[in-house]
């Protein structure tokens, strides 16, 4: 038995954390991925299968925005905050936070936190 590596570590919390967390058309699941250079969010339906809103570090509108700051938690606030932003203009309310196996901390933090000052609740 070799040492386990990062992502297969990061995969079988994500496997974890997911038996218990289903996205539903009443509260829907807000799923963030961090790769080493951007930041992802996106607001999923599970039952019906479906993306409800996403925002990203690399998406047109916020790129300009962001500019090198994608990469830090200031970045990660901005992706957050326009996550929020789209949730309320779609008329989403509530959301369950899907953290994908990340650790709550830094840039993955900085979404939710973003998330929820944006007046959308977690």
């Amino acid at each position: 038995m070799g040492a386990v590596s990062r992502s297969e570590r990061r995969l079988k919390r994500k496997r974890r954390v997911r038996k218990k967390i289903k996205g539903s058309s009443e509260m829907a699941r807000l799923c963030v991925y961090r790769s080493s250079k951007h930041i992802y969010a996106q607001i999923v339906d599970d039952s019906a299968g479906r993306t409800l809103a996403e925002a990203s570090s690399v998406s047109k509108d916020l790129r300009s925005k962001i500019g090198k700051d994608g990469t830090n938690k200031k970045g990660a606030a901005m992706v957050g905050s326009a996550i929020g932003e789209l949730a309320l203009a779609k008329g989403i309310k509530r959301v369950v936070f899907d953290r994908n196996g990340f650790l709550y901390h830094g840039r993955v933090k900085a979404v939710a936190e973003a998330v929820r000052k944006s007046g959308l609740e977690l």
